[in-house]
């Protein structure tokens, strides 16, 4: 199919592709997360020590940063919609390497390559913005923001429940299943894009160092969701642990549930994107930075044992760190379009490096101070975001009197 790269002022991308585009990000940036609640029955069937086998999570999470710095940035060289579809046909063929893995060396090198290729999300997120009128962009993109999140979001309660009921290797036939529906679909809805001509490889993958120096929203906006998606990693990856602890000692389909329940937040992603289309980023990023306190304040509380304050404060936390992102998201993509493949690499790739550093102070948070102690860690993520803005409010402030 093909289509222009981008639709006449006023009109938007049909409901079926932006449909098509969020079910598309879902579904492909899942299984980067479908590892983590799995280590035990992994390490089991490899007979391996956990901690060896935690080097699976380290590659998935490695392989995506490798694959948004050196192959999502071919979005600003080669025709979009046949770079999507090699990739995500190298998503399938990883998942089915892993899934029939009989050494650990084989499946652990699978992972790796499956984090490269599931970077393919983060080349379908910016044809949406490609295809979107600029008084509609925001909109379009939380949308399909949206449907990314709920992927991330369910796959940990997703993947516990199939490897319980079926074995582990069972969540990767059916992901590959999956992404094979999803690889068709890309290829029936997806619009051709070609951008224009004038780079090659080696000045694309250089040119993204002076971007990034060159850009001041870049880097404020990948530094805000950072601290986000730090905060983000830090509650995901203590709080399930934990909660199987005393005095909550949650089975693994309660832990499901619960995990499940954090879905909900993304929810505010559209709306995230209509305030940002209205001119109210601002506006939205302060309620963001309030709505993360705000869950960390639930958690601290909830920790006391209530497991309704503790759902209460995922869900909040949740809507935070998306809205952030879906603003963030708006303000980057209204640079110009021939940059926004490498724009959208440097700043997925800054805020996921946020997220690991999140995940990696977890446990001694967990460790030394329960879930009290991860809720005061996890609060210093948004007040000095916090300052940030506030320090570039005022200065733009000063500027304009």
């Amino acid at each position: 199919m093909s289509a222009p790269a981008h639709d006449e002022p006023g009109e938007g991308p049909g409901f079926w592709i932006v449909l098509s585009l969020a079910i598309a990000s879902g579904a492909t940036a899942a299984n980067i997360y479908y590892a983590q609640p799995l280590i035990g029955p992994i390490s089991d069937s490899f007979s391996l020590n956990v901690s060896v086998t935690s080097l699976i999570v380290t590659m998935l999470q490695l392989g995506y940063v490798f694959g948004l710095i050196f192959l999502v940035p071919l979005g600003d060289l080669v025709e979009n919609k046949r770079l999507i579809l090699i990739t995500l046909g190298f998503v399938i063929l990883f998942l089915l390497v892993a899934s029939f893995a009989q050494q650990a060396l084989v499946f652990i090198a699978a992972s790796l390559l499956l984090g490269i290729s599931s970077t393919a999300t983060q080349m379908i997120v910016p044809v949406a913005a490609h295809l979107s009128p600029a008084h509609k962009r925001g909109q379009i993109v939380g949308t399909v923001t949206s449907g990314l999140l709920f992927g991330i979001l369910l796959a940990r309660p997703v993947s516990t429940l199939i490897a319980g009921a079926f074995g582990w290797r069972a969540m990767y036939w059916l992901s590959a299943l999956t992404m094979s529906a999803v690889l068709t679909m890309m290829a029936i809805v997806l619009p051709q894009r070609k951008p224009a001509p004038g780079l090659n490889y080696a000045s694309l993958i250089g040119s993204l160092w002076t971007l990034l120096k060159s850009t001041p929203v870049l880097q404020r906006r990948a530094a805000y969701q950072g601290l986000m998606f730090g905060a983000f990693s830090l509650f995901w990856t203590a709080v399930p642990f934990l909660l199987q602890e005393p005095p909550f000692s949650l089975g693994h389909i309660a832990l499901s549930g619960f995990l499940l329940t954090g879905a909900a937040g993304a929810l505010v992603a559209p709306l995230a994107g209509w305030l940002a289309d209205k001119g109210h980023g601002s506006m939205a990023t302060l309620g963001a930075i309030a709505m993360v306190i705000c869950g960390f304040v639930l958690m601290w509380i909830g920790a006391k044992g209530s497991l309704v304050l503790l759902v209460l404060a995922g869900i909040v936390l949740d809507g935070g760190v998306q809205m952030n992102l879906v603003v963030g998201q708006r303000a980057i993509y209204a640079l110009p379009a021939n940059i926004r493949s490498r724009v959208n690499a440097i700043y997925m790739a800054l805020f996921f490096l946020g997220g690991a550093f999140g995940s990696a102070i977890s446990g001694a948070a967990a460790m030394h101070g329960g879930l009290q102690g991860v809720s005061k860690v996890g609060l210093a993520f948004p007040i000095f975001m916090l300052m940030l803005f506030s320090a570039h409010y005022f200065r733009q402030r000063q500027q304009a009197g």
